[in-house]
């Protein structure tokens, strides 16, 4: 009897007339039989049809292509075949399966592949007048008042000339440079040019980083140049950003960037030409944005990140012996300030910290940055102070916070500090929450009132407090310090990597919202 027939009588009903049904050594069939045996046939030809639609080619996610710039592309693999044939059944492939399970069930698919997902950054292909041409003016961005060009510090992917002293140690010899604060712009762009996460397709990005160097850019006009001029550079990035693609996607809260300068310079309240900086973060367009910077105020879009040090490692290994000769220094002074006494600033303590030091006689080392000859600008006079010392003063001077107390972490040296706002409330990122296990706090209105004296205060310390601080210092050089940008750390995470992380979650954060 043929299949259909038999299928056909099964469904209506009929008996099914077998002419071998009454041959001796056979089994009497029945409609339960050949149904069973219908339905497994079906099931077996329909798992075949699945599994090979769902396994064909090997479908490993996404690869990344190095390009000439050794920055990081993005693109799909398709196996190790190339011919269009079967890049068009994999597509088709993908589209089926994303049809039987849907769009999530495949992006999840991805996500368990893909390494970088959640963290692609995009970077934006700024015109060059916001960066490049930039730098190339150089020259309008040295005062009178420095002591050589600016130029100089752009060296060596913006760490500066290196330093060269055959007094110091063999651990000065290759990650140790002559780093300008305002140069971290440069240095920032550059790591992230080697971000390994990064993609030319910005819709996989959870990020877009733009790399305007807005504080070099802000430095060629700050003096004796009107408000409108200040301001230009600003106006036009904003208006450049805004008719991108990528900025219509969340208006450019998922979009961040860099300053070597602190945000009150980007804060300008009026357009008299006395005031100070330009208003760059109060353009409605850069109010969405991100801004890493030196120094974060009450704004929720600042950000406070490390300033740049003199120490930008190459290796993990450099990182762990600097940290191991910090560790093993002899320290015989109990407490020193590099620095100006700034008598002419209004509430200032600078004066009385130096009073104070000096009064201390053996205790206190001074490097008076204010005398004729000072050695303030010198990185290992600097470092020496600083690595014979147990406590660093780091009192507030043109603003609240100060390169030093990253440079007296980096020797080792427990921070002494006399105002939140100096490092409690900016480096939220970088240095733990609990601020009593790196630092001493002493009020400076009762400083400037005579309740406290600043070696007394130490000299209370115990001993097992003052080593378990040092040793938490110790463990906050990786974070505080920038790696060479020509180079990258396999396990140490550095301010750079910590930025970034941040940047990530804060941007997701506001995708949620």
């Amino acid at each position: 009897m043929r299949f259909h027939l038999l299928i056909r009588n099964f469904c209506v009903g009929k008996p099914i007339k077998n002419k071998w049904r009454d041959q001796p050594g056979r089994k009497n069939g029945s409609n339960q039989f050949w149904f069973v045996l219908f339905f497994s046939i079906v099931l077996f030809f329909l798992l075949l049809c699945f599994h090979h639609l769902f396994f064909f080619g090997k479908m490993e996610g996404f690869v990344y292509i190095s390009s000439s710039d050794d920055s990081l592309k993005y693109r799909p693999n398709y196996d190790t075949r190339n011919s269009i044939g079967t890049r068009t059944s994999l597509d088709n492939s993908k589209q089926k399966i994303s049809g039987l399970f849907g769009e999530d069930s495949s992006r999840k698919l991805k996500k368990n592949k893909d390494l970088c997902w959640g963290r692609y950054i995009y970077i934006h292909d700024l015109p060059k007048k916001f960066n490049e041409d930039v730098l190339k003016d150089c020259q309008l961005f040295t005062r009178p008042t420095d002591k050589s060009s600016m130029c100089i510090f752009i060296e060596n992917s913006g760490l500066g000339p290196r330093i060269e002293n055959s007094d110091a140690l063999d651990l000065w010899n290759n990650s140790w440079f002559l780093t300008n604060q305002f140069m971290l712009e440069v240095i920032f762009h550059d790591r992230m040019k080697k971000y390994k996460c990064l993609t030319n397709d910005s819709t996989l990005a959870s990020a877009v980083f733009v790399p305007y160097y807005a504080g070099l850019d802000l430095r060629r006009y700050l003096w004796g140049f009107n408000t409108s001029i200040r301001d230009s550079s600003g106006l036009d990035l904003v208006k450049w950003l805004a008719a991108k693609p990528e900025w219509k996607r969340m208006w450019g809260k998922d979009h961040f960037l860099i300053s070597g300068r602190i945000a009150r310079d980007f804060r300008r309240q009026s357009n008299r030409k006395s005031d100070w900086g330009s208003k760059f973060r109060f353009l409605p367009e850069s109010q969405n944005m991100s801004m890493l910077t030196i120094e974060s105020g009450s704004w929720k879009n600042d950000i406070a990140v490390p300033y740049p040090t003199y120490f930008h490692p190459s290796t993990d290994n450099e990182v762990f012996q600097w940290q191991e000769h910090v560790r093993r220094q002899n320290r015989p002074f109990l407490f020193s300030f590099a620095g100006a006494p700034r008598s002419g600033q209004k509430g200032s303590i600078r004066s009385e910290i130096v009073s104070q030091c000096q009064a201390s006689k053996n205790l206190c080392n001074l490097l008076d940055c204010d005398s004729v000859g000072h050695k303030c600008d010198d990185p290992v006079n600097l470092m020496k102070l600083f690595q014979s010392s147990v406590y660093c003063l780091q009192p507030p001077g043109d603003s609240l916070t100060r390169r030093s107390t990253f440079d007296s972490i980096l020797a080792g040296c427990i921070p002494v500090f006399f105002h939140p706002g100096s490092a409690y409330s900016q480096y939220v990122w970088h240095l733990p929450k609990n601020y009593t296990k790196y630092s001493v706090f002493i009020s400076s209105k009762n400083l400037r009132l005579g309740k406290v004296s600043i070696n007394q205060t130490l000299l209370q310390i115990s001993k097992v407090e003052e080593l378990a601080m040092r040793e938490e210092v110790i463990r906050l050089i990786p974070k505080i310090v920038y790696a060479d940008p020509r180079s990258r750390l396999e396990t140490v995470e550095d301010a750079f990597d910590l930025a970034i992380k941040g940047i990530l979650r804060r941007t997701e954060t506001l995708r949620s919202d």
